[in-house]
Parts: structure tokens; sequence; C-alpha cells
């Protein structure tokens, strides 16, 4: 089972958590901000604050938190200046890591990342030094209750998918970028709700890690996901399921 996909099922188990839902909170309004400051915020125009928006409600946030999420981003309100950077590095075992953040500290974020590769057995890298291994995709994960799948794949290669899998009792269906807002669109119209989607970096393959080493990678996800700065982690890691379920 890749880590691109088991990973973010251990998220969403680890999200229901007080603590973790907090940390949630933070990062999404984060997101919500800069999607408005970039795009505008009028959700119908700016696909990003759509995502943005449906993420937070989705955590059950009040609707006044996302409303003051946005208008920080347009301006209508005062709020921090919050800058977008995605860092790239290598983790245990030589895995490909991108790591993208939303920070008003650059300096604060950088050391601290490079402390966390540091300490679990990896380095931070060059700008560019691994983003060639990975492809920007629309990812779509849909409960697998509600339709066989005959009939989710069905629906899924008509609303435009290119790749169809089942990962840990879910859909999984990957897009290219362009047709993710449509195909998200149409699979919702058809009864189809994700527990996730997004556009995300999947990679285009995958090292294997066992032992300590994938216990050092881990713990690394584990700690930048759980960083107030950083907003998603790629990662090219393969590990047992049986050792990514101790995670949990």
């Amino acid at each position: 089972m890749s880590g691109h996909s088991k990973w973010h099922s251990i998220k969403h188990k680890k999200a229901a958590t007080d603590a973790k839902r907090g940390k949630a909170f933070t990062k999404v309004i984060k997101e919500i901000t800069v999607a408005a400051r970039l795009g505008g915020g009028d959700e119908a125009a700016n696909p990003r604050l759509r995502t943005a928006v449906a993420a937070a409600k989705a955590l059950n946030m009040p609707s006044d938190n996302i409303r003051r999420a946005v208008m920080k981003g347009t301006g209508e309100l005062e709020g921090m200046s919050i800058e977008e950077i995605t860092y790239e590095g290598y983790g245990p075992g030589g895995v490909a890591l991108m790591v993208e953040c939303l920070t008003d500290n650059r300096n604060r974020t950088v050391s601290e990342l490079r402390h966390l590769f540091d300490k679990y057995g990896g380095n931070l890298g060059e700008n560019g030094c691994v983003a060639w291994m990975f492809d920007k995709r629309g990812c779509i994960l849909a409960p697998q209750s509600g339709l066989d799948e005959d009939a989710a794949m069905t629906l899924a290669l008509e609303a435009g998918a290119d790749d169809f899998s089942v990962q840990d009792g879910n859909y999984e269906i990957l897009t290219a970028p362009e047709s993710f807002d449509a195909a998200l669109e149409e699979l919702r119209k058809n009864g189809m709700e994700p527990v996730r989607a997004e556009l995300s970096m999947v990679p285009q393959s995958y090292v294997k890690l066992e032992g300590a080493a994938a216990r050092q990678m881990i713990k690394l996800m584990d700690l930048l996901d759980d960083h107030d700065d950083v907003q998603n982690v790629h990662a090219n890691f393969d590990i047992e399921e049986s050792e990514l379920a101790d995670a949990v």
C-alpha cells in the first residue's frame, strides 16, 4: 500500500481528536485566507477557495469563521501577511518529500522543518530537487459504501477520471488538474460525496521502507502534518499496512 493513499486515511482517523481538529481548523483558515487573497472572495469564480471552504465545512467549522477568513483574504478585515512556500527534501531511505507551507515567518518555518528532517534521518534540499518525481493530479477519495465498484468506476470515468482504484475501503479517483472541478461536481451530482478532494502531487514511483526506516518515516510524517505552518506533505514512500497502522 503506497504512503500517498494510506497516510491520508490515517490522518482522517487522527483528526477525530479535539487537538487535531483544532490544528485542522488553523490550517484550513490559512488556506481560505490565501485562496481569497489570490483569487477573490467569490467561491463560484475561485476553485481553490471553493475547495478550501468545502474542507472547512467537512470539519464542521462555523460559517462565521469561514466568512472572517475570506474577508481577511480580500482585505475587508485586517489579517497577518501569509506567504506560500514549498520545501523539498529527502526522508529516511531516500524518500522524496514536498512540504507545502503557509507561514507568516519564513525563517522560523525553514529552521523548524530542517530540525525535523535532520532528527528523523532526512535533509532539506534545494528547490526543484524532488519536484520532478511528482505529477500534479486531482485526487478524490470517496466512501466505498453506496455504490458497487463497477458502478463507481463507470461514474468516475464518465466524470473525467483517468485512474480509479480501491484503497482501504474508499474509492480513489485521479484526474488531470484541469478536469478536477468538473469531475468533482459530476460525482457529487450522482451521490458520491468525497471524504477528501484536493489537487495533490502524486509520486511517479515509490521507495519501499521497512523496520527502523519505516518507523522514522512515519514519525517524520506525523510531526510534519502536526506543524502549524504545514498544509500538505507529499511523499513517495511505500510501507506495509501493518506498520502504517501502528501510527494511528
